[in-house]
């Protein structure tokens, strides 16, 4: 039913702080910056080769600044949201119509680019609390207008999701609606002794949403937690981090096998950030 994971949202308060922070970050321009004025919000939008990421703010009124403005009240700056891409919404609304979900209308969307004044449309489909247990994410389609591709990522930029992280308390009930209901596939589903917890991969469009399960006796809940990017060069990546101010770890050998892996330790608008290449 989901065949990507589209898009990763970050809430900030100034847009062009945040801009300037993640184009340290990420050593490549922004493809997008644009407003939603049916939303009351304005994005910057960097794009990868798998997926792109949204900075996200309010600049007026309606349910996209409400959404900003309620989650940095509550959780400060951070991620906020995940939008899973599909081919045909109209299916992907038929399906979870029939499995028996609450499911509203299909909604259409609009971009509008500051700078050459180009649109891009798309239809949303707005998913129930209970298949997103806490954590805000929808699906879309895009039916018109694309965003730019980057022309080159050098050796020391960020080419890559390399994968997201999810906190859960439930990981038999994520699996259920990940796997069995959103289609998506499940690659590793492993508990870790020296964690005392469960770690599922799910893998689609060339990144992965890794799931760690820490059980309580709360209500079920999942939420986003961190980001891993992916480098062709850590050194050089580390390098340029490092020129431009940006706080970041030594290199060391990533707990996957063959990695090497740093962390961004300033600039990230309170998302955990890790780097990673693959050697």
């Amino acid at each position: 039913m989901l065949s990507t994971l589209d898009h990763i949202i970050i809430a900030v308060e100034d847009l062009n702080h945040a801009e300037q922070n993640y184009k340290k970050i990420f050593g490549i321009k922004p493809a997008w910056r644009g407003v939603h004025n049916d939303l009351g919000t304005e994005n910057i939008i960097f794009n990868f080769k798998n997926t792109y990421f949204e900075l996200l703010a309010a600049n007026g009124s309606g349910l996209g600044a409400e959404l900003v403005t309620n989650s940095i009240k509550e959780n400060g700056e951070g991620l906020i949201g995940v939008g899973f891409g599909t081919d045909d919404i109209e299916n992907s609304y038929s399906k979870l119509k029939k499995l028996g979900y609450f499911v509203s209308d299909i909604t259409n969307g609009e971009g509008i680019d500051d700078t050459n004044k180009k649109t891009r449309k798309w239809k949303n489909l707005f998913l129930p609390d209970e298949l997103t247990r806490g954590l805000f994410s929808f699906i879309i389609e895009h039916t018109d207008g694309t965003l730019p591709n980057q022309e080159k990522y050098h050796e020391a930029s960020i080419n890559k999701l390399d994968h997201v992280v999810i906190n859960t308390n439930d990981a038999d009930g994520f699996i259920n609606i990940y796997k069995e209901v959103f289609n998506i596939r499940l690659a590793l589903d492993k508990v870790i002794e020296h964690w005392k917890s469960r770690m599922l991969f799910f893998r689609l469009n060339k990144t992965t949403i890794e799931v760690i399960e820490r059980k309580d006796d709360k209500d079920t809940k999942d939420s986003l937690w961190g980001l891993a990017w992916e480098v062709e060069s850590i050194e050089d990546a580390h390098k340029r981090l490092s020129t431009e101010g940006v706080k970041v770890s030594s290199i060391k050998k990533g707990l996957k096998e063959n990695t090497l892996v740093a962390t961004i330790k300033s600039h990230t608008h309170n998302v955990p950030t890790l780097l990673i290449e693959h050697i």
